[in-house]
């Protein structure tokens, strides 16, 4: 059975982590799977936002650890594609298609950065997270790069160090995530969300994305310089025209569903 499923309908990709056997740990098949369902979503024009959700009681467990006790893990997973950090971790960053995390399940280690690399996420409040790696010998290297620009260095320091589990709510306090909800509540909040993107369109919702990825790493001047240029052309473009005449005409831009 595939470790990564997919289901699309009406403009919406749902990519469900469903190796329940082994709690969506990041094998190798399973990083190979989720990032070729990912280059597919990316290079597809009718997918307008992408949710990453579970299967089972575990979001991600992170590294599995089978594989990286033995080297190169077992002859099943050895003719999967190899997937770097950036491939898995970074793509998020430089999509444009927005991402939403449907937390519903645990989530420690490795699967932090996945939460965490979600332009959106939400979680049910029963969930567990955790930078467990300190308690396996290892640390929460590459995931760093991810979770520490949405984390106030107090609570990045306690987390890395200690390696103890925290709630949902907790999790959402430190910016990992952006809610935590009951579990009868998650998909209405998924979709809330999902509705309000949909409602966006899509060349404004990329640069978007390009605003909270860049502006907070240029200097002042800077900023204003490149956020300028982008809006000017964003302002000329087909989309915006498109826009505000549906706006003054009371009607619903084309791009809406």
């Amino acid at each position: 059975m595939a470790a990564v499923e997919t289901d699309f309908a009406d403009g919406v990709l749902t990519v469900t982590l469903a190796d329940e056997e082994n709690r969506n740990a990041l094998s190798a098949r399973l990083t190979s799977e989720l990032v070729e369902a990912l280059d597919a979503a990316d290079s597809d024009p009718e997918v307008r936002v992408v949710v990453l959700t579970n299967a089972g009681r575990v979001f991600c467990a992170g590294a599995d650890l089978s594989e990286r006790s033995s080297g190169d893990g077992p002859a099943g997973e050895r003719s999967a594609r190899v997937v770097s950090p950036v491939d898995l971790f970074g793509r998020f960053r430089h999509s444009p298609k927005p991402y939403v995390g449907r937390i519903a399940g645990h989530c420690v280690a490795g699967g932090m950065g996945l939460a965490a690399a979600m332009d959106i996420s939400i979680a049910i409040e029963d969930a567990k997270f955790g930078f467990t790696e300190v308690r396996v010998g290892v640390a929460p290297a590459t995931i760093s790069v991810i979770c520490l620009p949405k984390m106030r260095p107090a609570d990045a320091s306690e987390a890395f160090l200690r390696g103890h589990r925290f709630s949902a709510a907790e999790a959402a306090r430190m910016g990992l995530i952006n809610a935590a909800v009951p579990a009868d509540e998650l998909d209405a909040a998924v979709d809330a969300v999902v509705s309000d993107l949909m409602a966006g369109a899509p060349g404004a919702l990329a640069a978007a994305k390009q605003l909270t990825t860049r502006v907070p790493q240029m200097t002042v001047d800077d900023a204003f310089e490149w956020t300028g240029s982008m809006s000017a052309e964003l302002f000329r473009s087909d989309e915006a025209r498109e826009g505000m005449a549906a706006f003054l005409q009371k009607r619903p831009a084309p791009w809406v569903r």
